[in-house]
């Protein structure tokens, strides 16, 4: 269960320094479509391969931020830890346009992961996707796609289902 701070004057029944409940999920898609998870994990998991695992997370998290879920951004910044990223890369990422944190690879990914994430009635920029195809190879930029796509429909179930981050020891 994830726990937010109450505004002040809050009458949810907290006090206002207590810890809000995130709200109560609706349904647990593991147990109920097992088949669909199934299939959803290894469609990651295929998307993920040959790619930097450190432009896989940082994507995944981006585009998190973007869709506004709650869990996913809570996992793969954790993930992102794991692999070294640095705290101040971390906060960053939300801004990445206006930091010297990214290298050029990162910088096309987190473009080309915006654009899909964001997909308006015009699709992906030609100027976004032609700097994707320009800095990661034939077999990484089908993979990249894949990985935007994916990253959007966990994203999708997460806040469809209301999955919610468990509090890390030290975390709130």
């Amino acid at each position: 269960m994830t726990t937010i701070t109450a505004p002040a004057g809050s009458t949810s029944g907290h006090g206002p320094d207590e810890p809000v409940p995130a709200p109560a999920p609706r349904i647990a898609l593991a147990k109920a479509a097992p088949d669909f998870y199934k299939a959803m994990i290894a469609l990651d998991t295929a998307a993920a391969d040959g790619l930097d695992p450190v432009v896989v997370e940082l994507v995944k998290a981006r585009a998190s931020q973007v869709n506004g879920c709650a869990y996913c951004v809570d996992q793969h910044i954790a993930d992102a830890r794991k692999l070294g990223l640095s705290e101040q890369k971390l906060h960053g990422l939300t801004v990445w346009r206006e930091t010297p944190f990214f290298t050029a690879r990162e910088r096309a990914a987190l473009a080309l992961a915006e654009a899909v994430t964001r997909l308006g009635e015009h699709g992906v920029p030609d100027d976004v996707y032609d700097e994707a195809a320009r800095v990661f190879d034939e077999d990484e930029l089908p993979r990249l796609i894949a990985m935007c796509i994916t990253i959007n429909a966990w994203n999708r179930i997460g806040i469809t289902t209301r999955m919610s981050p468990a509090p890390r020891p030290g975390g709130i």
